[in-house]
């Protein structure tokens, strides 16, 4: 089967209990993402880790180490620019701290607003429209070993 690869790396950036997201203009709905995307050529996935949490939410950051790997297949006819095969991405996820900076959207991307959500109202935001909140974000909270509140499991 002939399919596309599309690889990103991603940042778990946790500050007390509030967790930094980037908020992606998706398909259908804006989505509560990681900050993070795909890698360009020559680039670690370190590299593209600090450069995607830099320009989607403003912070500069260091990484603390790797979380994991996770994948997941698009479907052709749910790709968003209409490929006629299926997406195979695959998701590096590190943990993350901010060093300096200031919280702003991403300019010029297809990232619209930066926040830092408390992990209690991930769970509310997970199915609510119009902001919802990707699958890799609780992915990836489950490979850093991070439990959400009972109110949001």
């Amino acid at each position: 089967m002939d399919f596309d690869t599309r690889v990103g790396a991603y940042g778990v950036v946790l500050q007390e209990d509030q967790l930094l997201l980037s908020l992606w203009d998706g398909p259908n709905h804006p989505v509560w993402t990681l900050p993070g995307g795909g890698m360009e050529v020559g680039e670690t996935p370190e590299q593209s880790c600090i450069r995607e949490i830099e320009e989607e939410t403003g912070y500069h950051s260091v990484l603390q180490g790797l979380l994991g790997v996770t994948s997941r297949t698009i479907p052709a006819e749910r790709r968003l620019h209409g490929q006629p095969r299926p997406l195979l991405a695959v998701q590096v996820i590190f943990r993350a701290q901010t060093v300096s900076g200031t919280l702003r959207a991403e300019v010029g991307g297809s990232s619209i607003d930066a926040a830092w959500l408390p992990l209690s109202e991930l769970a509310r935001l997970r199915t609510a429209e119009p902001h919802r909140v990707s699958p890799v974000v609780l992915a990836a909270l489950e490979l850093a070993g991070i439990d959400l509140p009972e109110a949001a499991a």
